[in-house]
């Protein structure tokens, strides 16, 4: 028992940082970089790398940085579930919104303890005691109210109160006794992976016990490998990763799944024990109906975690009209064997922050393939769905103009009435459909031929007017029928 406890060192924390869009989360760890991280010459934070490593009063926090936007739920779960203490940041001026409530449900699932940050204490509308209640209402009673969750007013803009929320996290890290075993072998988990077009499979990672080395063996449940090369979140290369430490990765034999487990290995054997490769199974045709379209797409992302988002939000879209089909849905650029398959699936690729170089342009120009790549995830969605419903059937759809009231009727012909009538709902136009009602049932059909007042031919009439109806169609109209009128248009139906 002594031996073991000899093995356990003090790590440092791994901080989560979640909260409601628009709330502060980007700013308040940007202002944090700033300040406390030196940027070195040998490169500044990557694109990929998901997770910061700060330093402040000599002590190190690691922290991991999520998207905000709701497409992004799975990747601020997964943060809850590999971290030490959650940052709950809140607006004091806007209070709790839908996220926020989602936020505190992560933290309690994962079991780990919170510091509130009340963000945006430098707006004039700034409300904190009521934000405080309507915390208390979801079941997070702050210190200042009674409770016993810390909580901290800052502002990202001009820095206040920063100090003071990295020493209460210090604090709360004292508090919990972080240690990790540094004499096993190194496990931990994967936050990001994405395929670098020059490099290779890189993999983000954050042990959680032992060390991670250049050149030890690696694997997830998923793929395996050598550590190659170990560089920190400013690309600065390392020999040894320490517990907490986010590393990027390079010699994976393939992407990992995001939210995997990894761990080193002595052996390839023994990683190879580890791989829990499913076999894949032939893609199932699906048994479409004659009457349905079809979608069909090729999906090329940045990193697994982009793609984890859009293909979630993707299969939400209705599909009652159109079908929506993803042929692949992959990490890295578009290649020319995408094209390949997209002219034979007959199939649009959307790319989303990759990259479509010359040879692959003129190549899918040549073969007709449409592609589309995108910055804005919502952006990719609303033009999946434009797709969508220009391949959808056209719908005939009728829009209800107006009633007019038979007070009079001339003349008499097989297929033609001269009608004198007022107009006592909406507004009737020429040329417009008609069905004659008479005690609420349709007896005849028809359309406006012409319309007059005043002997003048006019385009229409609008409620409380009388005029005189030429009209053209099938049935006996009598005086007092109403002649309910209505246009038909020939749409798209939305997605």
């Amino acid at each position: 028992m002594s031996e073991e406890k000899e093995n356990l060192a003090t790590k440092s924390p791994v901080v989560v940082v979640l909260g409601h869009v628009d709330h502060g989360k980007t700013a308040i760890l940007d202002f944090i970089r700033k300040t406390n991280v030196v940027e070195k010459e040998s490169g500044g934070i990557t694109q990929h790398i998901g997770a910061y490593e700060v330093e402040h009063k000599g002590k190190k926090i690691t922290f991991i940085d999520t998207p905000g936007h709701e497409a992004f739920s799975a990747m601020r779960s997964r943060g809850a579930k590999v971290a030490d203490i959650a940052i709950l940041v809140v607006d004091a001026a806007e209070g709790v919104k839908a996220q926020t409530k989602e936020a505190i449900s992560f933290v309690k699932k994962a079991g780990i303890p919170m510091v509130v940050a009340l963000n945006k204490i430098d707006k004039p509308q700034v409300q904190l005691e009521k934000v405080k209640n309507e915390l208390a209402k979801n079941d997070i009673l702050v210190e200042s109210m009674a409770g016993k969750i810390p909580s901290c007013n800052v502002s990202a803009k001009t820095g206040e109160g920063i100090d003071e929320l990295l020493e209460t996290i210090l604090l709360v890290a004292e508090m919990e006794d972080l240690k990790a075993d540094i004499s096993k072998a190194g496990e931990g988990t994967v936050i990001e992976s994405y395929l670098d077009s020059k490099k290779g499979p890189m993999a983000t990672l954050i042990l959680e016990k032992g060390v991670l080395k250049e050149n030890d063996i690696l694997a997830t449940h998923s793929t395996l490998g050598r550590a190659k090369s170990l560089t920190d979140f400013q690309g600065r290369t390392l020999k040894t990763a320490q517990s907490s430490q986010p590393v990027t990765v390079l010699g994976f034999e393939a992407p990992p799944e995001v939210g995997e487990k990894f761990k080193v290995s002595q052996t390839e054997e023994e990683a190879r024990g580890f791989l829990r490769r499913e076999e894949k199974l032939a893609p199932q045709v699906l048994q479409i109906e004659p009457d349905k379209k079809v979608l069909n797409i090729i999906l090329k992302v940045d990193v697994l975690g982009s793609g984890e988002a859009i293909e979630g939000v993707l299969k939400n879209i209705p599909q009652e009209k159109v079908i929506l089909r993803i042929l692949k849905a992959e990490v890295g650029d578009v290649t020319v064997d995408d094209i390949k398959l997209a002219e034979g699936g007959k199939a649009i690729i959307f790319g989303f922050r990759v990259k479509v170089n010359s040879q692959v342009k003129a190549f899918a120009g040549l073969r007709k393939v449409r592609w589309k790549n995108f910055e804005v995830i919502y952006e990719l969605i609303q033009e999946v769905r434009r797709e969508m419903t220009k391949i959808t059937e056209l719908e005939i759809q009728r829009i209800d103009l107006g009633k007019i009231k038979v007070l009079v009727l001339f003349g008499k012909d097989k297929e033609e009435r001269v009608i004198g009538g007022k107009v006592i709902e909406g507004e009737i136009e020429k040329g417009a459909s008609v069905e004659i009602l008479r005690e609420e049932k349709v007896v005849g059909k028809g359309r406006i031929k012409n319309l007059q007042q005043e002997k003048k031919d006019i385009p229409r009439v609008s409620k409380g007017k009388e005029c005189g109806v030429l009209f053209r169609g099938e049935g006996e109209i009598e005086e007092g029928d109403i002649l309910n009128v209505f246009r038909e248009e020939r749409r798209r139906g939305e997605i």
